[in-house]
């Protein structure tokens, strides 16, 4: 472990372009992308956690005291760090130009075809944007932030968004037909949605992935070519191929608390049905509620199909006779869902002790800058 390690606290735009290049090929070093936006505390921490040897921002390059990373290290991922101490996943640069090769070779990618990043760079899904854009030689769009108007008007082959952008893509009539493919990630995408695009014309891909497998390494619940899926006794996801994270930023143990051999151990529970990969929900996010365990990504999937229910999030919050309430987090679609009604609906698939015991209706789900619904505020009762 020799090579030196920058952390980049750059909005989007050329000079990380340039410095993720450089990463790639060897001739610079090792990178870590950070939020400018991102608290000062938890910039402290991370930076402690990251332990680089030279810090960067607009306003110029300070040399730290840092630590090396493997040779074959090009980026570093932060996958927490708002609470508790970062974990940040270490990726080989043969792992994200493996990734961007398979995605290339599935949506059938031509070599001249450009890409717009409008997702967050400190984030996999925008780096792997730029990364794909390297491997094919051609420069991207960037876009610092989402900008419906600007994502209609550029001229690229290809993009990447969450469920909430592709929502404000359909809600301004922007034509997704002019498209070669639309990456669709970071979150469940509800089965409307992607009606409502594909009516429209868009050529829509669903993704799973996470930082640990740069990115994206299932597309509409059938593996990248090498990526290996499978369901432990636990319920959890497992993956395999060469797009895996070498492991976590100077913590073994995590890295090994993570593998299983060859096998990535995801937080993600799912099952695998007429060989499609199914993603149920969170391991962490079951609820216990009167001793019965309930997903809450299984419970959000039957309410998102109700036809009162623009979108929605499920979390537990504490009760006094129950443990944890089931508590359903709805937008409504025009008429407002009753909790009666939208009980019954959930009894209809799943058992009774899944359906929610309390409705907050808001106008929008509070999200993470990762584009997923913000669980840990949702999780708290309150205006919003």
């Amino acid at each position: 472990m020799d090579r030196r390690l920058h952390a980049l606290v750059l909005p989007p735009g050329p000079r990380l372009f340039e410095a993720l290049a450089a990463a790639l090929d060897g001739t610079g070093p090792a990178i870590c992308p950070i939020s400018p936006d991102l608290p000062e505390t938890a910039l402290h921490d991370l930076l402690n956690a990251l332990a680089p040897h030279a810090i960067e921002t607009e306003d110029g390059t300070r040399p730290v005291t840092g630590t090396p990373v493997a040779d074959d290290t090009a980026v570093l991922i932060a996958t927490s760090g708002s609470t508790g101490t970062p974990k940040i996943a270490e990726l080989p640069a043969a792992a994200l130009l493996a990734s961007a090769a398979a995605t290339f070779a599935r949506i059938g990618a031509e070599p001249e075809d450009r890409w717009l990043c409008c997702l967050p760079t400190s984030h996999i899904a925008g780096v792997q944007v730029l990364v794909r854009s390297l491997a094919a030689g051609t420069e991207p769009v960037i876009q610092p932030r989402f900008d419906v108007t600007a994502v209609a008007g550029a001229d690229v082959a290809h993009l990447s968004v969450v469920p909430t952008q592709l929502r404000r893509l359909l809600d301004a009539g922007t034509d997704l037909s002019k498209f070669r493919s639309v990456l669709l990630g970071g979150a469940a995408a509800p089965p409307d949605l992607l009606d409502a695009a594909r009516e429209r014309g868009a050529r829509v891909f669903t993704t799973y992935g996470m930082s640990e497998t740069c990115g994206g390494c299932v597309y509409d619940g059938v593996p990248l070519d090498g990526v290996r899926t499978a369901i432990g006794a636990d319920g959890r996801i497992r993956l395999a191929g060469p797009v895996l994270f070498s492991g976590y930023r100077l913590r073994p143990h995590a890295t090994a608390a993570a593998r299983d051999g060859d096998w990535f151990v995801t937080q993600d529970l799912g099952v695998i049905e007429d060989g499609l990969l199914r993603v149920r929900g969170r391991a962490d996010d079951v609820i216990v509620t009167g001793g019965e365990k309930v997903v809450a990504g299984e419970v959000a999937a039957a309410l998102v199909r109700h036809p009162q229910v623009a979108d929605v999030a499920v979390v537990g919050r504490p009760d006094a006779e129950w443990g944890r309430r089931v508590t359903a987090v709805v937008v409504p679609a025009g008429r407002a869902p009753g909790l009666a009604e939208l009980r019954g609906w959930v009894r209809e698939t799943l058992p009774a002790y899944a359906a929610p015991r309390e409705l907050e209706l808001v106008r929008e789900i509070p999200l993470l800058p990762s584009g997923k619904p913000d669980l840990e505020t949702l999780r708290r009762p309150g205006p919003r």
